[in-house]
């Protein structure tokens, strides 16, 4: 019997570009819409997984409110998404109306059993000039780490290697020892949990239990710039992040494929 298929949320990893091309005295502009999801959702789809994506431009209204809306799914993501865009429905900010804490949505889902990773990037966990804000919030409550509160960002254009900390983690099952670089990441403090990658002393995933559910906080990127072109191209590349939402969702065994 075919196993059911595994359901995943991500809101985030999407945004708009603006331009303005100066030639002589005249100036236009221009406008795109870009994303950055299109090759990890590609990778887990090929793992079994049925992934619903929310961009950034949508999620203000269509984001789920509650814990109950979150359900279907076994596990949630957040990646590059900032705390605002889930707190500032219209109804809030244009309206002055009462609207549910999303975030607090969030943590109840995964106190009752749900998965939860938020992913790293200039507006995941603190952020470009602390504008993803996300510290003091109900999904810093939830996550493994301390976030700083300020900008978070390391920069790391030479690239940086990660160094595992936890080889027989059942996340890592399957997974080449030897790792890509990356071009950076969002500096955490883990706080509990077992850090199963890092970057020296600095974290880039920590995992734990949270009531029934589990959490990870990955503090880089599942695509470029600070995902490397290597490790986007790396053989172990669907394996991990297969792995690492297994274990989220309360299942270490392979998805069918």
């Amino acid at each position: 019997m075919t196993p059911p298929t595994r359901r995943m949320l991500l809101a985030g990893e999407t945004w708009l570009s603006y331009g303005i091309h100066q030639k002589g005295f005249s100036a236009y502009t221009t406008g795109g819409y870009e994303e950055g999801q299109t090759e990890w959702v590609a990778a887990l789809q090929s793992q079994g997984w049925a992934v619903d994506h929310i961009p950034n431009h949508l999620a203000t209204e269509d984001f789920p409110w509650t814990a109950e809306d979150l359900e279907p799914y076994d596990v949630v993501v957040l990646s590059d998404i900032g705390a605002d865009t889930l707190h500032l429905h219209p109804d809030t900010f244009v309206h002055g109306q009462r609207t549910p804490d999303r975030l607090a949505g969030i943590a109840e889902y995964v106190e009752g059993g749900g998965g939860f990773l938020m992913v790293g990037g200039y507006m995941s966990f603190s952020g470009f000039e602390g504008k993803a804000r996300f510290h003091g919030t109900a999904i810093e409550d939830i996550l493994p780490v301390r976030m700083l509160g300020y900008d978070d960002r390391v920069e790391a254009p030479a690239g940086v290697t990660p160094e595992v900390q936890a080889p027989e983690h059942p996340i890592l099952a399957g997974t080449p020892a030897d790792w890509p670089y990356f071009l950076g990441y969002n500096r955490l403090v883990a706080d509990g949990g077992e850090t199963v990658l890092s970057f020296g002393r600095d974290p880039l995933l920590v995992v734990d239990g949270h009531g029934s559910g589990r959490t990870a906080a990955f503090a880089s990127d599942c695509s470029p710039h600070w995902g490397s072109p290597e490790f986007m191209a790396w053989t172990g590349y669907a394996l991990f992040w297969d792995g690492l939402l297994r274990w989220l969702a309360g299942s270490e065994a392979p998805a069918a494929q």
